[in-house]
């Protein structure tokens, strides 16, 4: 019994390093062109958009950046230049999403 304990600490262990050291990296993925490169658009930096009516999005709250993200790809929110975006938000899942929300509120 005991080591069978010993057994399931270990996993339990294995488990929460591997998903931490395989967390998502919201920069990485904010630039990545596969994942629909949200800086072609909104900057490298996510401060310097290449048009005045593209928004700003470093420093949004990263749930508030997420949300907008489900609802342009939902369809819930259809206004603006969303209907350009809502063609590359399916590129990226709902965990890529929050990453990048994420890095997006650090900026």
């Amino acid at each position: 019994m005991k080591k069978l304990t010993k057994i399931a600490v270990a996993a339990v262990c294995a488990a929460g390093f591997m998903s931490s050291a395989m967390a998502l990296d919201g920069a990485a993925l904010y630039l990545d062109a596969t994942k629909g490169g949200c800086s072609a658009c909104h900057g490298k930096d996510a401060k310097t958009p290449i048009m005045p009516s593209y928004p700003k999005l470093a420093g949004q709250n990263a749930d508030y950046a997420f949300n907008q993200m489900k609802d342009i790809q939902s369809g819930a929110r259809a206004n603006g230049m969303t209907a350009a975006m809502k063609g590359i938000t399916h590129l990226t899942t709902d965990e890529e999403k929050k990453a990048i929300a994420e890095w997006l509120a650090t900026q």
